[in-house]
């Protein structure tokens, strides 16, 4: 597979995975990184940027779906939404640095933006977090710890 190729399809996965879509990108990643065809930091920075757009689509869609919040077909009655709030307000935006974890990264990347976390803010977090995990799992791949 080109270069081109396998970046644009471990990007394309880790984009899917951090939407609300089921997506599975981790394989990807150890896949491609244990033929040994590939810069690792490439794979790296496909795996990041995909993973971290696909968590900005996520903030997006809760910073606009916020608008609705008082209108009675809102799936999130107003106790639930002071809930959400309640939790950003007592861990701040440290809980995005659980953007990574499966099943619950994506509605904390939902909240953040429906609770009006900045997009920069949003962005430094995320890309801390999502960055992190990938780097942890690819140096694992490679027997390094």
């Amino acid at each position: 597979m080109s270069s081109a190729g396998a970046l644009a399809l471990l990007f394309t996965a880790a984009f899917t995975a951090a939407t609300l879509l089921p997506a599975q990108s981790e394989s990807i990643l150890v896949w491609l990184s244990s033929t040994h065809q590939y810069p690792p930091e490439l794979l790296l920075a496909a795996a990041t940027a995909g993973n971290v757009l696909g968590a900005l689509v996520n903030w997006w869609l809760g910073k606009y779906a916020a608008r609705f919040k008082n209108r009675r077909w809102f799936p999130v009655n107003e106790k639930q939404f002071a809930k959400a709030e309640h939790f950003f307000q007592k861990y701040g935006r440290w809980s995005l640095l659980l953007s990574w974890v499966p099943f619950i990264g994506d509605p904390i990347t939902l909240a953040a933006g429906a609770l009006g976390v900045r997009a920069g803010e949003f962005l430094l977090w995320v890309t801390l977090a999502k960055g992190g995990r990938y780097a942890l799992l690819w140096a694992a791949a490679e027997g390094l710890f």
